[in-house]
C-alpha cells in the first residue's frame, strides 16, 4: 500500500442522522460536538434528528458537515489510522486543515459558521432563484462553451473528466439544459440539494465579508500536506496565504480532478472519504480506476476502513 489521504464531504451529502452512530461510540468525536454545542447550542440535535429540508439550508448544512466531516477523520486517528495527505470538497477543505492542524478545531468551527452566514446571506440576495447541477456525459471543455453563451451559470466543481457541476441560477440552469435539448446534446443532469450558487461570482459579496475574518485567524503550516480547491495543489508553505485562499475558494471553481490527481503523482493510492455518503469516493473511481476509495459516516463503515487499513 503507498499513501493514504483522507478527503472531506462536502455541501450536498447531507442526510438526517449524520454523525450520530459516530458520536456515540467515539470519546474524540463525544468531544467534538461538545465543542460545537457550546458555539451553536442545538446543533447536535439539528443533525441527529433535523429534517432533510432543514439540512438543506446553507447556515445547518455547512456546520453540520464540518463536525461528522472533521468526526469521522478524528474516529479513524483514535483506532490507528493516520493519514499522509488531505484534502476537502469546497466545505470539507476546512475540516481538512483543522484535521491537520492548520487550525485549531474549535476555530474551523467558527469559521464555518462565518461561512455559512456569508453564502446564504449571499443565496438570498441573488436575483433569481440559486440552482446546481451535475452534468455528465460532457468533457469539461464543452460544458465551458455551452456556460459561455449563457448568462447566470458557470462551470462550478470540476468533479469528474466526465462529471462537472454547473451553478448560478434556476433560469441560467434552465437554459443550459434546453441549450443542449437545442443541439441533441444527450449529457445527463441531475440536479443537486443546495441552496446557493456556490463556487460562482454570485458568492462573491461572501467572499468579501469572509476575508477579514479569516485574515484575523493565526494559521499554522499543517502537520500532513493539504490540497487546495483553488489550485488542485498543495497548500504553499506559508501559512499567511491560506486566507486569501479560503476567501477566494467560495466563488471559484472546485478543481477536484486536478487536486486528486496531484495526490496521485505524490504517491497516494488509497483514499477515505470522511462525511456522509459516498460521493467522493464515486468520483474518484471516475479519475483513476486504480487507487483504493473507502468511505467512513458511522460505527459500521469505521469498523470496515479499519480492518481494510490494518489499524
Amino acid at each position: 500500500m503507498g499513501k493514504i489521504a483522507f478527503v472531506f464531504s462536502g455541501q450536498g451529502a447531507q442526510y438526517p442522522g449524520m454523525g450520530e452512530s459516530l458520536c456515540a461510540s467515539s470519546p474524540a468525536v463525544r468531544a467534538l460536538y461538545d465543542m460545537a454545542e457550546a458555539a451553536r447550542p442545538g446543533i447536535s440535535a439539528l443533525s441527529f434528528r433535523g429534517t432533510a429540508e432543514e439540512l438543506k439550508q446553507t447556515i445547518n448544512t455547512q456546520p453540520a458537515l464540518y463536525l461528522v466531516d472533521l468526526g469521522a477523520a478524528l474516529a479513524l486517528r483514535e483506532a490507528g489510522i493516520v493519514p499522509d495527505a488531505v484534502g476537502g470538497f469546497s466545505l470539507g477543505e476546512l475540516p481538512a486543515l483543522a484535521f491537520a492542524g492548520a487550525c485549531p478545531h474549535e476555530t474551523g468551527f467558527s469559521l464555518v459558521l462565518k461561512r455559512a452566514e456569508y453564502m446564504a446571506d449571499a443565496s438570498e440576495r441573488m436575483p433569481d432563484t440559486p440552482a446546481m447541477a451535475a452534468v455528465m456525459r460532457l468533457a469539461p471543455a464543452e460544458i465551458e462553451d455551452l456556460c459561455s453563451g449563457i448568462e447566470g451559470v458557470w462551470p462550478a466543481n470540476y468533479n469528474a473528466p466526465e462529471q462537472t457541476v454547473i451553478s448560478g441560477t434556476a433560469s441560467g440552469v434552465a437554459a443550459f439544459k434546453q441549450l443542449c435539448a437545442d443541439r441533441g446534446i444527450t449529457a445527463r443532469l441531475v440536479d443537486l440539494p443546495v441552496s446557493g450558487a456556490f463556487h460562482t461570482p454570485f458568492m462573491a459579496p461572501a467572499a468579501e465579508k469572509f476575508a477579514p475574518v479569516l485574515g484575523a485567524v493565526s494559521f499554522e503550516r499543517p502537520a500532513i500536506p493539504a490540497y487546495a480547491n483553488l489550485t488542485g495543489g498543495l497548500y504553499p508553505d506559508d501559512p499567511a496565504a491560506y486566507a486569501g485562499i479560503l476567501a477566494v475558494q467560495i466563488k471559484s471553481p472546485v478543481r477536484w480532478v486536478d487536486e486528486i490527481r496531484a495526490m496521485i503523482a505524490d504517491g497516494v493510492d488509497t483514499f477515505v472519504e470522511c462525511g456522509p455518503g459516498k460521493t467522493l469516493c464515486g468520483l474518484i473511481r471516475k479519475i483513476d480506476k486504480t487507487v483504493t476509495a473507502l468511505q467512513v459516516e458511522n460505527e459500521e463503515t469505521l469498523r470496515a476502513a479499519v480492518e481494510t487499513l490494518g489499524g
